[in-house]
């Protein structure tokens, strides 16, 4: 089965119509900024099992910017048996649009831009250190790099593992 892509405004329509729209970002992307009719269903849990979507004649995935959806157009289109759309640029573009958007600053910061802040900082403050203070502080900073590389190759964060279980981050549903 294809997918198609539908503009903001096209996709409200549709919505309004009875399509169902699915936000495949993460739990606490979703919890932080969304679209008020979206459902929150991860991509990973997508990939577990096909959707069981009563009573929906198209389903309208959307991401944040439109690049998950882009980059899992198909298996996308092949987790539902009706109709499957991709809203185009995402969240962005419907705020960009001027639909309704549900945000809550009460939320923790998405996982991955703690995991930015952080590693930003500690990369910094390696380098500021290893400046005006001792050299071997450029350690840190390799450190932390070594740690973002090793994140990328596995796919595994030991750092957004670490910042999921701060006690800040406990308030997601």
């Amino acid at each position: 089965m294809s997918i198609q892509r539908v503009n903001p405004h096209q996709a409200h329509q549709m919505i309004e119509g009875g399509a169902v729209l699915l936000d495949i970002r993460e739990p606490d992307e979703h919890a932080r900024e969304r679209i008020p009719q979206a459902r929150n269903v991860p991509l990973a849990r997508l990939a577990q099992a096909p959707l069981q979507i009563d009573g929906a004649h198209a389903v309208i995935f959307h991401c944040k910017g439109g690049a998950r959806t882009s980059g899992h157009a198909i298996s996308l289109a092949a987790a539902t048996a009706c109709d499957a759309y991709i809203l185009e640029g995402g969240l962005d573009a419907w705020k960009g649009a001027g639909l309704p958007v549900v945000t809550d600053r009460k939320q923790p910061l998405e996982i991955m831009r703690q995991v930015q802040i952080t590693a930003g900082g500690l990369v910094l403050l390696g380098v500021v250190l290893g400046a005006t203070i001792q050299p071997l502080f450029y350690g840190l900073a390799a450190f932390v790099g070594a740690g973002l590389m090793f994140a990328g190759i596995s796919g595994t964060c030991a750092m957004a593992t670490l910042l999921r279980r701060m006690p800040w981050n406990r308030r997601v549903a």
